[in-house]
């Protein structure tokens, strides 16, 4: 599927939960959960685990 082939993302505009910075997310809040600016985001998010992989030799 091409870019012109796929419908328009919706994207919702929110007030940032921690900066109150107006934002747009590309889901419809809960109204129950915090929702936050892409800055603050990456601030809560939690770190990615590290995955260690052993070689098999």
């Amino acid at each position: 599927m091409s870019e012109e082939d796929q419908p328009e993302r919706v994207m919702y505009k929110i007030i940032c939960s921690d900066c109150g910075q107006e934002a747009e997310v590309p889901f419809k809040p809960d109204g129950v959960r915090p929702v936050y600016c892409r800055e603050c985001y990456r601030k809560h998010k939690p770190p990615r685990r590290q995955s260690y992989r052993r070689d098999r030799y």
